[in-house]
């Protein structure tokens, strides 16, 4: 009956021109009478035929959404996020993450999260590289999650929203998380700890997972950290508590025996910690690496690495090696009035070396070291 109607419409339409012209039927409304509304449609068909989503897309996501039993109502979620400034990319990374979004309601369960970031002052651009940065920001109720932790997020990083949503565009995904339960408390936490609100703030730019841990686990590490011996007053004690808190136990166990393997003593290795606690968040294979570069040149021991654990955490092949390849030949040639201090020369910036050892030295080392970048 209602594929007569249609078509009866259209019939009509064509013999009555001048009536087409005073009453439009959009085309998209003529299309939905082709089929109930009720019909139920696979989604790897509709993702397929109407949105040109990649096959292998469209399978994964009909593994978890089979059938849309009201598609013009998909339509007009995906119509509603176009609106919003989402991309082509960014809905098919949209449906692609949670799949469930198709079958979502619009006005109850999509427009009120656009709402809340709306009405808390994020501008329409921010909310897309928010949302799109985690799309599962989306399945997040309003009232018992995204909107407490955005206004948590507000009262560590402060009242301004650039910054809140400078964070979010680059961890959205924080937003999923009971934040009134970890991050509160453990910010709280470690203030008491004597650590300012801005080392914080640092800390929760580059690396916020730490914050996510249950305040008895943050307690825990506090514990460990202050048996090693640190200064709470020291700007690497936060640092000491983000390294433990990345490293299992089973990892820092190899982590000391590697070092001791290495020919670091006991102490040695806690003053490396206590100097600069990442050294132990890279690779044993780079501390390896690192220490017996050092150790080969025959000028150099353990101690030197101690006293420098700085040089742990540089890379080898854009920044130690180049360097010491340099110095040597100056060194072997007599091009240098004093020797240089080998933990400072690695420190400084490429530009600084280049200024202080390439550039007077040109057909001598010229070819052997480049910046990449300035720093």
């Amino acid at each position: 009956m209602t594929i007569y109607i249609c078509k009866s419409l259209i019939s009509l339409s064509f013999k009555n021109s001048s009536h087409l012209s005073k009453t439009r039927i959009p085309l998209f409304s003529l299309l939905l009478f082709s089929s109930s509304p009720r019909t139920p449609i696979a989604v790897a068909d509709y993702l397929l035929n109407r949105h040109k989503i990649s096959p292998e897309t469209a399978s994964k996501v009909s593994s978890f959404v089979k059938y849309l039993k009201r598609p013009e109502d998909t339509d007009s979620i995906l119509s509603f996020l176009q609106e919003s400034g989402f991309s082509d990319t960014h809905l098919r990374y949209v449906i692609k993450v949670v799949p469930r979004v198709l079958s979502a309601n619009l006005e109850r369960s999509i427009k009120p999260k656009f709402k809340i970031f709306q009405d808390l002052g994020f501008s329409s651009s921010d909310v897309v590289k928010i949302v799109s940065s985690d799309p599962r920001i989306l399945a997040c109720r309003v009232d018992n999650r995204l909107s407490p932790s955005i206004l948590a997020l507000k009262s560590v990083l402060g009242s301004n929203m650039d910054d809140v949503s400078r964070f979010l565009k680059k961890s959205g995904w924080f937003l999923r998380y009971d934040l009134a339960n970890t991050l509160i408390p453990n910010i709280e936490f470690l203030k008491s700890c004597g650590i300012s609100a801005s080392q914080i703030a640092q800390c929760m730019y580059h690396f916020p997972r730490i914050f996510l841990h249950k305040p008895t686990r943050i307690r825990e590490i506090v514990k460990r950290v202050d048996e090693m011996g640190f200064n709470r007053e020291c700007k690497t004690f936060l640092h000491a508590i983000r390294v433990i808190s990345s490293i299992s136990r089973e990892n820092w166990e190899l982590k000391l025996e590697l070092f001791k393997s290495l020919g670091f003593s006991e102490d040695d290795i806690l003053s490396v910690f206590r100097r600069q606690p990442m050294a132990f968040g890279v690779s044993k294979r780079k501390i390896k690496e690192i220490t017996q570069l050092f150790l080969s040149t025959g000028k150099f021991d353990i101690s030197f690495v101690v006293n420098n654990p700085n040089l742990l955490i540089y890379s080898v092949e854009n920044r130690l090696k180049p360097r010491l390849r340099v110095l040597e030949v100056l060194e072997r040639r007599n091009l240098l009035l004093k020797k240089p201090n080998l933990a400072n020369a690695c420190r400084i910036t490429d530009k600084k070396f280049y200024e202080n050892y390439v550039l007077p030295y040109p057909d001598e080392v010229g070819e052997l070291f480049v910046i990449k970048k300035a720093s």
